[in-house]
């Protein structure tokens, strides 16, 4: 098995590609080793010293390092880790995986035209970052978006935010006045 790695605009995350299917459908971000009890390979990626977060995509995983942590140290360990999960044959999420982010049938016009775009135009293109964007909310012309992955703490995210994807919004939906980071 060869994983390939591609550094992000996040210095403190790398992004793992295994060449195989992640997460047949949506992604999940977690924060700790307490919230990836439901996936046997997020738990082999916190058992490395050093992984403060791991965020499964489509057919990627993004690792996030903790401060003091050194991807040279980092980097073999969590090659590894993935090599034996997928080698195990265990699955990636045990029980009942992530929904895909989509229209839900209550949702108005304009909120569906903005999870529209973001699905088609914003998604893939932070997908490869190594990271997700989630639809949180829309209101009195404000889109909430909570980012993950590299892009949760990246210092380009406010950028991205602003001036890529609030641009874009507001250009093809006229309700939006701004994008602002779900907190």
């Amino acid at each position: 098995m060869f994983i390939q790695t591609e550094q992000t605009p996040n210095p403190s995350t790398l992004k793992f590609l295994p060449g195989r299917v992640v997460m047949e459908k949506g992604t999940v971000d977690f924060a700790d080793v307490d919230a990836a009890q439901s996936s046997p390979l997020a738990k082999r990626l916190f058992a490395v010293e050093g992984v403060e977060r791991v965020f499964l995509g489509a057919d990627f995983v993004t690792v996030t390092k903790a401060a003091a942590g050194d991807w040279q140290m980092l980097k073999p360990a969590i090659l590894g880790g993935i090599m034996e999960h997928y080698t195990s044959g265990e699955p990636v999420i045990a029980g009942e995986a992530a929904a895909i982010e989509g229209a839900a049938d209550d949702d108005d016009e304009v909120v569906a035209q903005i999870k529209e775009l973001l699905e088609t135009r914003v998604r893939p293109a932070v997908a490869q970052d190594g990271g997700d964007i989630i639809f949180q909310d829309f209101r009195d012309g404000v889109v909430y978006l909570h980012m993950q992955g590299s892009c949760s703490g990246c210092p380009s995210s406010t950028a991205t935010l602003k001036m890529g994807i609030e641009n874009l919004l507001k250009h093809y939906v006229p309700e939006v006045v701004e994008v602002q980071a779900a907190l």
